[in-house]
This record gives C-alpha cells, structure tokens and sequence, in this order.
C-alpha cells in the first residue's frame, strides 16, 4: 500500500494502543510540511527562497494530494501576499492533519473511536487497525538509522522531515536523540535528491525552525 510522506508521519505520531497523538504539534507540522514536500517530488510544486509555487495543476491521482494541491493553488492565486512556506504552512497544518487522519481511516489502518473527556469535551483518538505499513516503515527507518543500509530517496525525505521538526522520540521510542540525530542529520544532509527537492528541504527545514519556534514563544503566558 502507497502512503504518502504525511501519512507516514501520522502514523509514526499515533499510539497504536490508545491512538491518541504523541508530540501532536510537531506532528502537525511535519505532516503539513510532507504534503508540500510530496507534491514537489512529483512535480507539482516548486519551493525556493523561501516562497511555494504551483508549477503544474495537474492531479497526482492520489485524493489526498490533489486536494492538498488545489487547496494550495487556490490560496497562491487567491492572495497578494509573498507566498512564504511559513504561512502555508501555519495555514495548512491543522486542516493537513485532519485530512491525513481521514485517509488512514478510509484505508483501514487506523480506526477512529470518539469519546467525551470528563463527559463534556468531545475526543478522538485513532489506535492501529492494520500495523503492517507502519511495522514496514519503522523497518526502512531502523535499517537507515540504526544499521546504517543506504535509504532510498523517499525514505531519505521522510528523515530529512522527521530530524526538522523534532520527532525523534516518535520514530525511535525508547532511543536516546543523541543516538539517532546525527545519523539522521548526515542523512537529510546527503546528495540523493535532485536539485529541486534539496533546495525544496533546506526550504521546509528553515520553516519549520521559524513556525516552532513561533509557536512556543506564543504559548509563553
């Protein structure tokens, strides 16, 4: 089963026995930022100087990144501002996550199960229905981190992604980041990509330090 860069990182985020989110922010950003970096590995997105552009409209056939794509072409032709990945991002990484959530439901790899906290607050949580792409997904991981096998170019991306935004505890329960970050900086560093797509990196890492360090500073009462 194919399943793109963010609903990977959802995966690695949720629990798979309560389902509740683990490290729920960061996840939300690097699943906002994987969307974006699959639509610039296929083709449909540049992103450079810190701006995003939609260089082809066209769908990917995938539902999930082509409604990604026209939410995205909308908001650049529908605005006059610089288009900075900051702001689609901080823009795109609630509404991103719930949509990623939806298609693992409707792939049935995760189930949704709705309660009442305290017995007011409406809750959700997503535990595991089918682990057999995130059991493949955490082996492609361990392989590159941990036993260092050469990974391909998309798992190269999803650690590039995964270093960025801080989810090491997520990938590697149980691991020390000291353990895993260099390998995995030396990794997101590397020349398997093309041009446009490490640029596209450098871009998406860059606007994930600004947007988390936004959002922590704005949670200082």
């Amino acid at each position: 089963m194919a399943v793109s860069l963010g609903e990977e990182i959802m995966l690695l985020s949720l629990d798979d026995t309560t389902g509740a989110a683990k490290g729920e922010s960061a996840a939300r950003w690097g699943v906002a930022a994987g969307m974006l970096l699959e639509l610039v590995m296929t083709g449909r997105v540049t992103v450079k100087g810190g701006r995003v552009e939609v260089f082809d409209p066209s769908p990917t056939g995938d539902p999930l990144l082509d409604g990604r794509l026209d939410r995205l072409a909308r908001w650049v032709h529908g605005t006059s501002s610089s288009r900075k990945v900051t702001d689609w991002l901080t823009r795109d990484h609630a509404k991103g996550s719930q949509d990623v959530v939806g298609s693992l439901v409707a792939r049935g790899l995760v189930t949704e199960e709705k309660h009442r906290a305290l017995g007011v607050f409406p809750v959700r949580r997503y535990p595991e229905a089918d682990g057999t792409v995130e059991r493949e997904l955490r082996a492609r991981l361990a392989a590159a981190v941990l036993h260092g096998a050469e990974p391909d170019a998309r798992t190269s991306a999803l650690i590039a992604l995964l270093h960025a935004t801080g989810m090491h505890p997520q990938a590697f329960p149980g691991l020390p980041k000291k353990q895993v970050a260099p390998r995995m900086a030396h990794i997101a560093e590397g020349h398997w990509a093309g041009v446009s797509v490490r640029e596209a990196i450098r871009n998406l890492q860059a606007a994930i330090s600004a947007v988390t360090v936004v959002t922590v500073l704005s949670a200082v009462p």
